[in-house]
């Protein structure tokens, strides 16, 4: 059996103006080829998709084509888009008559003048394959779907967790698609599109309505309702023509049993919609104080209005701002990204003082900040952090500044917004020394689990804002909720 592998992933935030580079992809991962195979990362889909093939014993050649994988930020530029496109035709035509493609996407990718970034792709893949070989799709389950998504598509599965599991999802998925692609099952798919954009705080899957919500479709599956169901609650800062959350099912040669569990699928969530909007923020002066104030260990702010893995920029002067007004009494760490400050301080002499103005430099919904401190450390290059999907991360330049109580992460690029600790032992700091701990996340905290005991979202703007009302909204169709009344999400 032949298969041709393609990932692409990107998530976009059109919020953020700061366009997204082949020099952004070059960061994470662009590889062609056998190159592809000679850098699996343990927790990344590549690695699930493999395990699937070992497990199951069948004799399949392998074709890579692309792995493209860039931090979120803003649209692709024109030009990006374009080169990822002409590596994926090449290599389609070198690659000849395949019995199937894995395609691993994001979901959520834009470029400029181009809303549908997997739309494009999968048109592409579509058209050099034929009709009649099957493509199997991983997304992330964040992704907002789109009709040439699903009319370019055979088979679907979306990540089943928040925090995500793109190994298990593309494990199992490839599992279905070996069968697929050896024609020993066929499958039908439904899909709805429910008109809501909700912020991110009730993401996480382990609790709340998100949480009764997939158990709903994992109960689905295990009684043999559907092979696969996938949930797509988007993520809430694409301003897009096709946005909205989305149910897809998969069955086995099952129309009517799709369309019923999409149906069932779509009205929960629509039922569950005013939880989705709950907030569970304190004000930005409100969170320091009980970070500082608590006898409960380390306590994590997460900024929500700039979180990095959800596009935002990473410039962010809201909580550095009020902790060096605030005189706090215990230590805090503060990521910040700011290419020209990292340059400079990089410059610099460690142990020097220096003054420089940081953050605010990327959008509107911030402004700089000047601080003047202590130059503790400077490093460059890639921190391989095994525990990332993409198993390494480049903050290009980064440097420590230590203004009073406040110590500075200073990154050249965005890189995962401070939420692992290899980040910070990269430059010769242990973030279990410090009291509290700026993430630039409003979910993903897994991976400062064991230093911290406690965690507090702060309602700041930005980019990735928990105030999805407030955001400058233009293209999404309308009605919408929460933007619009609505009794009906078949409206």
């Amino acid at each position: 059996m032949k298969i041709a592998l393609i990932q692409v992933m990107q998530e976009t935030d059109t919020f953020n103006p700061v366009p997204t580079t082949l020099t952004d992809f070059k960061n994470v991962a662009l590889l062609e080829g056998a190159a592809i195979l000679s850098r699996v990362d343990p927790n990344s889909p590549i690695a699930g998709f493999l395990e699937a093939i070992r497990v199951s014993g069948e004799d399949v050649e392998v074709i890579p084509i692309l792995r493209a994988d860039a931090q979120s930020g803003g649209r692709l530029s024109r030009q990006t888009l374009s080169e990822l496109c002409q590596i994926i035709q090449s290599g389609l035509s070198a690659a000849g008559k395949c019995d199937g493609l894995m395609v691993f996407l994001h979901g959520a990718a834009c470029a400029e003048g181009v809303d549908d970034v997997e739309g494009e792709i999968l048109s592409i893949i579509r058209e050099k394959a034929g009709n009649d070989i099957p493509i199997a799709l991983m997304l992330d389950h964040h992704a907002n779907i789109t009709n040439r998504m699903i009319d370019s598509t055979n088979l679907l599965m979306a990540f089943r967790t928040q925090p995500h599991d793109p190994f298990e999802t593309a494990r199992d998925l490839t599992m279905i698609a070996l069968q697929l692609f050896s024609r020993q099952i066929s499958v039908t798919m439904a899909w709805r599109k429910i008109p809501m954009i909700t912020h991110q705080e009730q993401f996480l899957t382990a609790r709340g309505p998100m949480k009764e919500w997939f158990d709903h479709a994992r109960q689905c599956e295990a009684g043999g309702q559907a092979l696969t169901v996938s949930l797509f609650p988007m993520q809430p800062w694409i301003d897009v023509e096709e946005a909205g959350w989305s149910v897809v099912v998969v069955t086995e040669n099952d129309q009517a049993s799709a369309e019923r569990v999409a149906d069932e699928l779509a009205q929960h969530a629509w039922s569950l919609r005013h939880q989705f909007m709950q907030q569970e923020n304190l004000s930005t002066t409100d969170a320091i104080t009980f970070a500082d104030n608590s006898v409960n260990g380390i306590v994590l702010l997460s900024d929500t209005g700039d979180s990095v893995l959800g596009g935002s920029t990473g410039d962010s002067t809201i909580i550095l701002r009020a902790l060096l007004d605030a005189k706090i009494h215990h230590q805090a760490l503060v990521p910040i990204t700011d290419p020209l400050a990292a340059k400079h301080l990089a410059t610099c002499d460690i142990g020097a003082t220096t003054t420089v103005n940081l953050g605010g430099w990327a959008n509107d919904f911030y402004s700089p900040i000047e601080v003047t401190g202590y130059l503790q450390a400077v490093r460059e290059g890639i921190v391989t952090l095994p525990d990332l999907p993409q198993g390494s991360v480049d903050m290009g330049k980064s440097a420590i500044l230590k203004v009073g109580k406040v110590s500075i992460l200073v990154t050249e690029f965005p890189g995962v917004g401070g939420i692992h600790p290899g980040v910070y032992r990269h430059l010769g700091v242990d973030p279990g020394e410090f009291k509290m701990i700026v993430m630039k996340t409003a979910s993903n905290f897994q991976y400062m689990k064991q230093l911290t005991t406690d965690f507090v979202r702060v309602a700041t703007p930005g980019p990735t804002q928990s105030d999805v009302c407030s955001l400058p909204w233009s293209r999404i169709p309308r009605p919408m909720f929460p933007l619009d009344e609505m009794k009906d999400w078949r409206a």
